[in-house]
């Protein structure tokens, strides 16, 4: 950590404890960094419905889109910047034209585009990823992550992992140093250092402690309300640990404990169902690797194989899933969990007939365009997941001289950079 952030910790500490004075005035506050909103709106519902442990309004910084270093010279478009990515481009408040059509449409305000956040605020919804939706009125969407995260004492994370290191250099000396964070993230963070979840880079960049979210939940089901469940893991180390050399600042006395019980009240919902458990990596891990499953599922579907055919893919498709996390994550990641919660099996099954994932691998062997082309004409500007995914575990196990060990992951890899065909998948996944 460096001096400047280290100084800016120190004076929130000060601020929020050493004067008696604490953001908080006993009530958690929380921020949501997401895109799609379905989360955020659970969260903003239920700091509503208990406000002896909230404070209702929950900020969302609306994570949009990036542009290449090429780009930069638009004076209107570096005024809308955010901050800088790893791959040199630059995270960006999209400009949005409000459709004549729409119910809330105004002519004297919306006759041209205008900021997502600002329309997002005004008519409380985001029409353009969540089209439909009416978003709660104490859910405050800001085009302002510092600001967002500065009074926060628990943050979620609920944006495309490219995002994530960006994210945390922005943020880092902002937030409060006893805040608590939950990912909801679909990925691993490969490096040449190793793999690791993006739990634990949020924890380590920000120097705070970081749970994880994941299970069977398509974003616009949800939304609308329909019945789903999920799983929320938490289990903060006690003392120091490698992460946290000298421990983790611990939450104020005068807020309420950030355990089980509160995460349970700040994500369930009648029709949003949560179990909390403490398996961090099994969480983690089920979100991320069961979209390599569901490409090769939509291959499948693509092909028009049928059920017997896709059954088997994802049955391979489990076990690799559970075979990664004991391989890897021995010391934390329980193989039951792959089997017994939403971010398992069911999480699995819905991403291998719903999810995005699948459809776009459908939809690519059916057309016979790429999977990119088939993600830009049909993700309204957002990123595949599985595709990312798939090559960033395909990097790790190569290294590792491990390709042979995950055949379904391997097939999926080669399958998208053009070096086998989908017809080989029954040949490629066959283990002896």
């Amino acid at each position: 950590m460096g001096s400047a952030t280290a100084v800016r910790r120190l004076n929130l500490l000060t601020r929020t404890i050493g004067t008696g004075t604490r953001i908080g005035s006993m009530k958690h506050r929380v921020t949501d960094a997401d895109r799609g909103s379905a989360i955020a709106k659970i969260v903003a519902e239920n700091t509503k419905a208990n406000p002896d442990a909230f404070h209702e309004e929950v900020k969302m910084f609306v994570i949009l889109g990036a542009i290449p270093p090429s780009r930069l010279s638009s004076s209107s478009m570096t005024d809308r910047l955010t901050g800088d990515g790893d791959d040199g481009r630059w995270v960006f408040e999209e400009q949005y034209q409000l459709p004549s059509s729409h119910p809330r449409y105004d002519k004297s305000k919306h006759s041209g585009p205008q900021s997502l956040t600002s329309i997002i605020n005004y008519i409380h919804e985001n029409p353009k990823y969540l089209p439909g939706i009416t978003l709660p009125p104490n859910l405050f969407a800001t085009p302002s992550l510092p600001d967002a995260v500065s009074e926060a004492s628990i943050l979620i994370f609920n944006v495309p992992h490219q995002f994530v290191s960006s994210i945390c250099r922005q943020i880092n000396g902002s937030c409060l140093p006893y805040a608590r964070a939950v990912s909801c993230i679909k990925g691993v963070d490969v490096s040449p250092d190793g793999i690791s979840l993006f739990s634990d880079t949020i924890g380590r960049k920000l120097g705070i402690y970081c749970g994880a979210l994941s299970g069977a939940n398509i974003a616009s089901e949800v939304a609308a309300e329909k019945f789903s469940e999920t799983t929320v893991a938490y289990a903060p180390p006690e003392g120091p640990t490698g992460d946290f050399p000298q421990g983790l600042t611990p939450v104020p006395e005068e807020l309420p404990a950030v355990d089980h019980v509160l995460l349970k009240t700040l994500f369930h919902r009648p029709y949003f169902h949560v179990r909390v458990v403490s398996d961090v990596a099994g969480v983690s891990l089920g979100g991320a690797l069961k979209n390599i499953v569901a490409l090769a599922a939509g291959f499948v579907d693509g092909l028009e194989w049928g059920d017997n055919a896709k059954a088997a893919v994802m049955r391979v498709g489990l076990l690799e899933m559970r075979k990664f996390g004991k391989m890897f994550f021995s010391q934390s990641c329980r193989s039951a969990t792959f089997t017994e919660e939403s971010c398992g099996v069911a999480d699995l099954i819905t991403s291998c007939n719903g999810g995005r994932n699948h459809k776009c691998a459908r939809l690519s062997v059916r057309t016979g365009k790429s999977i990119e082309t088939v993600e830009s004409e049909e993700l309204n500007g957002q990123k595949l997941q599985g595709t990312i995914t798939a090559r960033e575990v395909n990097v790790y196990l190569k290294n590792k001289g491990l390709e042979d060990e995950f055949p379904l992951f391997t097939a999926v890899y080669k399958i998208l950079n053009g070096e086998t065909n989908v017809e080989s998948l029954p040949q490629l996944i066959e283990t002896d």
